[in-house]
Protein backbone atom coordinates (compact mmCIF):
# COMPACT_ATOMS: atom_id res chain seq x y z
CA UNK A 1 0.00 0.00 0.00
CA UNK A 2 1.26 3.63 -0.85
CA UNK A 3 -0.10 5.79 1.85
CA UNK A 4 0.08 9.66 1.25
CA UNK A 5 -0.06 12.42 4.36
CA UNK A 6 -0.75 15.90 4.11
CA UNK A 7 1.67 17.92 6.05
CA UNK A 8 1.69 21.11 4.61
CA UNK A 9 3.00 23.07 7.84
CA UNK A 10 5.45 20.35 9.04
CA UNK A 11 8.61 22.57 8.10
CA UNK A 12 7.63 26.02 9.28
CA UNK A 13 9.85 26.27 12.42
CA UNK A 14 6.93 27.12 15.21
CA UNK A 15 5.15 24.17 15.16
CA UNK A 16 1.62 23.77 17.04
CA UNK A 17 -1.10 21.77 18.18
CA UNK A 18 -1.37 19.47 14.44
CA UNK A 19 1.51 19.82 13.82
CA UNK A 20 2.75 17.86 16.35
CA UNK A 21 0.10 15.39 15.80
CA UNK A 22 0.87 14.86 12.63
CA UNK A 23 5.16 14.89 12.82
CA UNK A 24 4.54 12.34 15.48
CA UNK A 25 2.35 10.03 13.73
CA UNK A 26 5.03 9.96 10.94
CA UNK A 27 8.09 9.33 13.40
CA UNK A 28 6.03 6.68 15.10
CA UNK A 29 4.94 4.89 11.95
CA UNK A 30 8.62 5.13 10.30
CA UNK A 31 9.19 3.08 13.61
CA UNK A 32 6.61 0.25 13.54
CA UNK A 33 6.21 -0.09 9.28
CA UNK A 34 8.92 -0.86 6.94
CA UNK A 35 6.53 -2.57 4.89
CA UNK A 36 4.05 -0.05 3.38
CA UNK A 37 4.69 2.83 1.58
CA UNK A 38 4.69 6.68 2.54
CA UNK A 39 4.98 9.86 0.14
CA UNK A 40 4.74 12.86 2.83
CA UNK A 41 3.05 16.25 0.96
CA UNK A 42 5.06 19.52 2.96
CA UNK A 43 5.31 22.67 1.92
CA UNK A 44 8.49 24.15 1.58
CA UNK A 45 10.07 26.37 4.70
CA UNK A 46 13.06 26.19 7.44
CA UNK A 47 12.63 23.30 9.31
CA UNK A 48 13.36 20.87 6.37
CA UNK A 49 15.55 18.58 8.57
CA UNK A 50 11.95 17.76 10.88
CA UNK A 51 10.98 14.44 9.33
CA UNK A 52 13.93 11.98 9.77
CA UNK A 53 15.30 10.03 6.31
CA UNK A 54 13.24 6.28 6.24
CA UNK A 55 13.40 3.64 3.43
CA UNK A 56 10.02 3.39 2.51
CA UNK A 57 9.30 7.19 3.13
CA UNK A 58 9.47 10.34 0.55
CA UNK A 59 8.91 13.58 1.13
CA UNK A 60 7.48 15.47 -1.20
CA UNK A 61 7.35 19.52 -1.11
CA UNK A 62 4.83 21.14 -3.11
CA UNK A 63 4.60 25.08 -3.45
CA UNK A 64 1.32 27.06 -4.32
CA UNK A 65 1.25 30.80 -5.25
CA UNK A 66 -2.15 30.63 -4.13
CA UNK A 67 -1.59 30.16 -0.18
CA UNK A 68 -3.09 27.34 1.99
CA UNK A 69 -6.52 26.78 0.09
CA UNK A 70 -4.39 26.13 -3.53
CA UNK A 71 -1.94 24.33 -1.92
CA UNK A 72 -4.20 22.31 -0.20
CA UNK A 73 -7.32 22.13 -3.03
CA UNK A 74 -4.67 22.18 -5.95
CA UNK A 75 -1.46 21.21 -5.46
CA UNK A 76 -1.95 18.18 -3.31
CA UNK A 77 -4.48 16.46 -4.58
CA UNK A 78 -2.51 16.52 -7.74
CA UNK A 79 0.69 15.55 -6.25
CA UNK A 80 -1.14 12.62 -4.21
CA UNK A 81 -2.27 11.18 -7.58
CA UNK A 82 0.88 11.58 -9.32
CA UNK A 83 2.34 9.42 -6.92
CA UNK A 84 0.42 6.83 -6.93
CA UNK A 85 -0.79 7.22 -4.14
CA UNK A 86 -3.61 4.16 -2.51
CA UNK A 87 -5.08 6.55 -0.02
CA UNK A 88 -4.65 10.29 1.30
CA UNK A 89 -4.47 11.14 5.08
CA UNK A 90 -5.04 14.89 5.30
CA UNK A 91 -3.74 15.29 9.02
CA UNK A 92 -5.62 18.92 9.89
CA UNK A 93 -9.30 19.36 9.84
CA UNK A 94 -9.47 20.17 6.08
CA UNK A 95 -8.73 18.55 2.71
CA UNK A 96 -9.61 18.93 -0.73
CA UNK A 97 -12.84 18.91 -1.95
CA UNK A 98 -12.16 17.36 -5.03
CA UNK A 99 -9.54 14.29 -4.81
CA UNK A 100 -9.26 11.15 -6.91
CA UNK A 101 -7.48 9.66 -4.39
CA UNK A 102 -9.57 7.98 -1.86
CA UNK A 103 -9.59 9.99 1.68
CA UNK A 104 -8.92 9.62 5.61
CA UNK A 105 -9.37 12.92 7.34
CA UNK A 106 -8.27 13.56 11.08
CA UNK A 107 -11.51 16.09 12.34
CA UNK A 108 -9.61 16.88 16.00
CA UNK A 109 -12.26 19.47 16.50
CA UNK A 110 -15.72 20.91 15.47
CA UNK A 111 -15.47 24.22 16.98
CA UNK A 112 -15.67 26.12 13.97
CA UNK A 113 -19.11 24.67 13.50
CA UNK A 114 -20.45 25.07 16.65
CA UNK A 115 -22.44 28.07 17.32
CA UNK A 116 -20.98 29.71 20.10
CA UNK A 117 -21.06 33.25 20.29
CA UNK A 118 -18.10 33.33 22.62
CA UNK A 119 -15.50 31.78 20.05
CA UNK A 120 -17.24 34.06 17.10
CA UNK A 121 -16.37 37.75 18.91
CA UNK A 122 -12.92 37.13 19.51
CA UNK A 123 -9.63 35.82 17.74
CA UNK A 124 -7.72 37.45 15.56
CA UNK A 125 -8.51 38.41 11.81
CA UNK A 126 -6.21 35.07 11.02
CA UNK A 127 -8.35 32.44 12.90
CA UNK A 128 -11.61 34.19 11.98
CA UNK A 129 -10.33 33.44 8.28
CA UNK A 130 -9.31 29.95 9.41
CA UNK A 131 -12.82 29.41 11.20
CA UNK A 132 -14.39 30.77 7.68
CA UNK A 133 -12.36 28.19 5.44
CA UNK A 134 -13.51 25.09 7.17
CA UNK A 135 -16.98 26.19 7.55
CA UNK A 136 -17.48 26.40 3.68
CA UNK A 137 -15.25 23.20 3.19
CA UNK A 138 -15.17 20.65 6.06
CA UNK A 139 -18.73 19.27 5.59
CA UNK A 140 -18.13 18.28 1.97
CA UNK A 141 -15.14 17.14 2.48
CA UNK A 142 -15.75 15.08 5.99
CA UNK A 143 -18.60 13.22 3.64
CA UNK A 144 -16.12 12.56 0.82
CA UNK A 145 -14.04 10.88 3.48
CA UNK A 146 -14.12 7.03 3.57
CA UNK A 147 -13.12 7.46 7.33
CA UNK A 148 -12.59 10.24 9.79
CA UNK A 149 -10.23 9.83 12.74
CA UNK A 150 -10.82 12.12 15.69
CA UNK A 151 -8.98 12.43 18.95
CA UNK A 152 -11.68 11.84 21.85
CA UNK A 153 -15.19 9.74 22.38
CA UNK A 154 -15.80 13.62 23.24
CA UNK A 155 -15.28 14.95 20.17
CA UNK A 156 -16.45 12.16 18.09
CA UNK A 157 -19.77 12.29 19.54
CA UNK A 158 -19.76 16.31 18.62
CA UNK A 159 -19.32 14.69 15.06
CA UNK A 160 -21.18 11.91 14.78
CA UNK A 161 -24.23 14.02 15.88
CA UNK A 162 -23.90 16.67 13.84
CA UNK A 163 -22.90 15.08 10.89
CA UNK A 164 -25.40 12.11 11.58
CA UNK A 165 -21.99 9.89 10.85
CA UNK A 166 -21.85 5.84 11.76
CA UNK A 167 -19.10 4.21 14.26
CA UNK A 168 -18.35 2.70 11.01
CA UNK A 169 -17.12 5.75 9.07
CA UNK A 170 -15.85 7.70 12.31
CA UNK A 171 -12.66 6.57 14.54
CA UNK A 172 -11.60 7.95 18.36
CA UNK A 173 -7.85 7.48 18.24
CA UNK A 174 -6.13 9.29 21.02
CA UNK A 175 -3.42 11.62 21.05
CA UNK A 176 -0.20 10.79 23.06
CA UNK A 177 2.25 12.45 24.93
CA UNK A 178 6.27 12.72 23.88
CA UNK A 179 8.71 10.51 25.31
CA UNK A 180 10.86 13.42 26.04
CA UNK A 181 8.03 15.15 28.97
CA UNK A 182 9.28 13.41 31.74
CA UNK A 183 9.83 15.38 34.76
CA UNK A 184 13.58 16.59 34.80
CA UNK A 185 15.90 16.52 38.00
CA UNK A 186 19.24 16.96 36.65
CA UNK A 187 20.08 19.99 38.48
CA UNK A 188 22.63 21.36 36.15
CA UNK A 189 20.12 21.17 33.19
CA UNK A 190 17.39 22.78 35.48
CA UNK A 191 20.41 25.47 36.38
CA UNK A 192 20.88 26.13 32.19
CA UNK A 193 17.58 25.91 31.58
CA UNK A 194 16.51 28.60 33.92
CA UNK A 195 19.07 31.19 32.97
CA UNK A 196 18.71 30.81 29.62
CA UNK A 197 15.01 31.74 29.92
CA UNK A 198 15.38 34.18 33.21
CA UNK A 199 13.03 31.76 35.07
CA UNK A 200 11.58 33.30 38.54
CA UNK A 201 12.34 31.24 41.38
CA UNK A 202 8.48 30.80 41.48
CA UNK A 203 6.02 30.48 38.91
CA UNK A 204 2.28 29.09 37.41
CA UNK A 205 2.99 27.64 33.98
CA UNK A 206 0.32 28.96 31.31
CA UNK A 207 -0.08 27.48 27.57
CA UNK A 208 -2.47 30.83 26.79
CA UNK A 209 -2.80 32.41 23.08
CA UNK A 210 -5.40 34.76 21.40
CA UNK A 211 -7.48 32.06 20.75
CA UNK A 212 -10.16 32.44 22.61
CA UNK A 213 -11.46 28.54 23.94
CA UNK A 214 -7.95 29.01 25.93
CA UNK A 215 -9.49 31.23 28.78
CA UNK A 216 -6.39 33.55 28.92
CA UNK A 217 -8.67 36.51 29.88
CA UNK A 218 -10.10 33.96 32.66
CA UNK A 219 -6.68 32.69 33.86
CA UNK A 220 -5.26 36.25 33.96
CA UNK A 221 -8.16 37.61 35.68
CA UNK A 222 -7.99 34.58 38.18
CA UNK A 223 -4.13 35.35 38.70
CA UNK A 224 -4.82 38.85 39.63
CA UNK A 225 -6.95 37.65 42.46
CA UNK A 226 -4.49 35.44 43.60
CA UNK A 227 -1.33 37.43 44.13
CA UNK A 228 -4.02 40.26 45.55
CA UNK A 229 -4.89 37.77 48.14
CA UNK A 230 -1.35 36.05 48.62
CA UNK A 231 0.95 36.52 50.99
CA UNK A 232 4.02 34.84 48.52
CA UNK A 233 4.25 37.02 45.47
CA UNK A 234 3.87 34.41 41.98
CA UNK A 235 4.37 35.10 38.24
CA UNK A 236 2.50 33.83 35.43
CA UNK A 237 4.93 32.55 33.15
CA UNK A 238 3.60 32.32 29.73
CA UNK A 239 4.98 31.21 26.00
CA UNK A 240 4.92 32.75 22.63
CA UNK A 241 2.12 35.43 23.38
CA UNK A 242 2.61 39.14 21.72
CA UNK A 243 2.97 42.09 24.32
CA UNK A 244 0.42 44.18 23.08
CA UNK A 245 -2.11 41.76 22.97
CA UNK A 246 -1.58 41.26 26.55
CA UNK A 247 -1.16 45.00 27.61
CA UNK A 248 -4.93 45.22 25.67
CA UNK A 249 -6.02 42.38 27.79
CA UNK A 250 -4.34 43.65 31.12
CA UNK A 251 -5.92 47.09 30.84
CA UNK A 252 -9.65 46.27 29.55
CA UNK A 253 -9.39 44.12 32.98
CA UNK A 254 -8.18 46.66 34.87
CA UNK A 255 -5.11 45.09 36.11
CA UNK A 256 -2.05 46.81 33.81
CA UNK A 257 -0.15 46.38 37.06
CA UNK A 258 0.22 42.61 36.63
CA UNK A 259 2.26 42.94 33.80
CA UNK A 260 5.14 42.82 36.22
CA UNK A 261 4.38 39.78 37.39
CA UNK A 262 3.73 37.85 33.70
CA UNK A 263 7.27 36.54 32.01
CA UNK A 264 6.43 36.45 28.23
CA UNK A 265 9.23 33.73 27.30
CA UNK A 266 8.35 33.67 23.21
CA UNK A 267 8.78 30.46 21.37
CA UNK A 268 10.28 27.57 22.77
CA UNK A 269 11.36 24.40 21.51
CA UNK A 270 9.11 21.58 22.66
CA UNK A 271 12.41 19.35 22.86
CA UNK A 272 13.14 22.62 26.18
CA UNK A 273 9.73 22.57 27.64
CA UNK A 274 10.30 19.84 30.09
CA UNK A 275 13.25 21.71 31.81
CA UNK A 276 10.52 24.34 32.08
CA UNK A 277 7.83 22.85 33.04
CA UNK A 278 9.29 20.89 35.98
CA UNK A 279 10.08 24.06 37.27
CA UNK A 280 6.57 25.74 37.95
CA UNK A 281 4.61 25.15 40.99
CA UNK A 282 1.57 24.23 38.74
CA UNK A 283 0.89 23.84 35.48
CA UNK A 284 -2.45 26.03 34.36
CA UNK A 285 -5.04 24.74 31.36
CA UNK A 286 -8.49 25.63 32.49
CA UNK A 287 -9.47 25.76 28.81
CA UNK A 288 -13.16 26.57 27.60
CA UNK A 289 -13.02 23.82 24.95
CA UNK A 290 -10.68 21.19 24.06
CA UNK A 291 -10.78 17.84 21.76
CA UNK A 292 -8.10 16.65 23.16
CA UNK A 293 -5.58 18.57 25.40
CA UNK A 294 -2.37 17.21 24.71
CA UNK A 295 -0.84 19.82 27.27
CA UNK A 296 -2.72 18.41 30.09
CA UNK A 297 -0.88 15.18 29.81
CA UNK A 298 2.49 16.85 29.08
CA UNK A 299 2.30 18.92 32.98
CA UNK A 300 1.48 15.59 34.40
CA UNK A 301 4.49 13.95 32.78
CA UNK A 302 6.62 16.26 34.10
CA UNK A 303 5.30 15.89 37.96
CA UNK A 304 3.31 18.84 38.03
CA UNK A 305 0.02 19.70 39.58
CA UNK A 306 -2.21 20.01 36.64
CA UNK A 307 -5.69 22.47 36.92
CA UNK A 308 -8.20 22.35 34.28
CA UNK A 309 -11.77 22.16 32.91
CA UNK A 310 -14.64 19.92 33.59
CA UNK A 311 -15.95 20.92 30.05
CA UNK A 312 -15.59 18.78 27.24
CA UNK A 313 -13.00 16.16 26.53
CA UNK A 314 -10.42 17.93 29.39
CA UNK A 315 -12.06 15.36 31.97
CA UNK A 316 -11.78 12.02 29.73
CA UNK A 317 -8.32 12.90 29.20
CA UNK A 318 -6.79 14.28 32.95
CA UNK A 319 -9.22 11.17 34.35
CA UNK A 320 -10.76 10.90 37.42
CA UNK A 321 -7.89 11.82 40.52
CA UNK A 322 -5.28 12.92 38.46
CA UNK A 323 -5.61 16.62 38.34
CA UNK A 324 -7.31 19.56 40.03
CA UNK A 325 -10.45 20.22 37.74
CA UNK A 326 -12.97 23.10 37.77
CA UNK A 327 -15.47 25.07 36.18
CA UNK A 328 -13.00 27.31 33.73
CA UNK A 329 -16.02 29.74 33.13
CA UNK A 330 -15.56 30.75 36.79
CA UNK A 331 -12.23 32.48 37.79
CA UNK A 332 -12.80 32.29 41.15
CA UNK A 333 -12.88 28.47 41.09
CA UNK A 334 -9.36 28.91 39.17
CA UNK A 335 -7.94 31.14 42.04
CA UNK A 336 -9.38 28.64 44.54
CA UNK A 337 -7.77 26.10 42.61
CA UNK A 338 -4.68 27.96 42.94
CA UNK A 339 -4.42 28.31 46.69
CA UNK A 340 -5.59 24.94 47.31
CA UNK A 341 -2.18 23.45 45.77
CA UNK A 342 -0.05 26.31 46.83
CA UNK A 343 -1.30 25.84 50.30
CA UNK A 344 -1.95 21.87 50.45
CA UNK A 345 1.68 20.50 49.56
CA UNK A 346 0.36 16.85 50.40
CA UNK A 347 -2.42 17.17 47.67
CA UNK A 348 0.14 18.61 45.21
CA UNK A 349 2.32 15.47 45.59
CA UNK A 350 -0.48 13.13 45.05
CA UNK A 351 -1.71 15.00 42.24
CA UNK A 352 2.05 15.38 40.92
CA UNK A 353 2.14 11.42 41.16
CA UNK A 354 -1.16 9.66 39.97
CA UNK A 355 -0.52 12.56 36.90
CA UNK A 356 2.70 10.69 35.95
CA UNK A 357 0.71 7.61 36.42
CA UNK A 358 -2.17 8.97 34.12
CA UNK A 359 0.13 10.37 31.15
CA UNK A 360 1.85 6.83 30.67
CA UNK A 361 -1.75 5.71 29.27
CA UNK A 362 -1.07 8.12 26.22
CA UNK A 363 1.84 6.87 23.64
CA UNK A 364 2.28 8.00 20.06
CA UNK A 365 3.21 4.69 19.13
CA UNK A 366 -0.41 3.37 20.22
CA UNK A 367 -1.87 6.28 18.19
CA UNK A 368 0.03 5.61 15.44
CA UNK A 369 -0.80 1.73 15.47
CA UNK A 370 -4.14 2.22 15.56
CA UNK A 371 -3.87 5.09 12.35
CA UNK A 372 -1.89 2.31 11.13
CA UNK A 373 -4.94 -0.56 11.22
CA UNK A 374 -7.06 2.29 9.80
CA UNK A 375 -5.15 2.65 6.78
CA UNK A 376 -5.12 -1.36 6.49
CA UNK A 377 -9.12 -1.18 7.22
CA UNK A 378 -9.35 1.26 3.87
CA UNK A 379 -6.94 -0.47 2.13
CA UNK A 380 -9.24 -4.07 1.87
CA UNK A 381 -12.16 -2.01 1.63
CA UNK A 382 -11.37 -0.41 -1.35
CA UNK A 383 -9.94 -4.24 -2.42
CA UNK A 384 -12.92 -5.54 -1.93
CA UNK A 385 -15.63 -2.97 -2.70
CA UNK A 386 -17.05 -2.32 0.26
CA UNK A 387 -18.71 0.54 0.89
CA UNK A 388 -18.02 2.90 3.87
Amino acid sequence: MRIGIEGQRLYRKKKHGMDMVALELIKNLQQIDTVNEYVVFVRPDEDNTCIPPAANFKIVELRSWLGYPGWEQLALPRAARKEGCDVLHCTSNTGPLFSKVPLITTLHDIIYLESISLFKKEGTWYQKLGNMYRRWFVPTVIKKSKKVITVSHYEKNRISSHFGFSDARLRAIYNGVGAHFKKVTHRETLAQVATKFNLPDRFFFFLGNTDPKKNTLGVLRAFADFNAQSTTAYTLVMLDFNEAELMRMLTALGHPELRGHIQLLGYVPNAELPSIISQCTIFLYPSLRESFGIPILEGMACGVPVITSNTSSMPEVAGEDAALIIDPFDPAQITAAMHTLVNDRDLARLLSERGILRAKEFSWVAMSQNVLELYQEVYRELGTGVAT
